[in-house]
């Protein structure tokens, strides 16, 4: 276990909380927490800020139903 934990609360829909679920299961981690911290890691070190967060990506407009498994 790297580094003290802080315990959180964040709102997101529900289709993400599958998301983390299917990412532990699949690479079999403890938990979806241990699923979110791999990808907030990966943000920090190696993704292109700018990429993330100036595209709009829209997953749940116009009726969509966000992240599925088949992604």
């Amino acid at each position: 276990m790297a580094g003290a934990k802080q315990p959180t609360s964040f709102e997101v829909q529900q289709d993400l909380l599958s998301m983390l679920d299917n990412i532990a299961q699949k690479y079999e981690l403890p938990d979806r927490g241990k699923a979110l911290r791999c990808i907030l890691d990966y943000i920090a070190k190696d993704a292109n800020w700018n990429e993330i967060f100036s595209v709009k990506r829209c997953l749940r407009c116009g009726g969509r139903p966000g992240w599925t498994e088949d992604q």
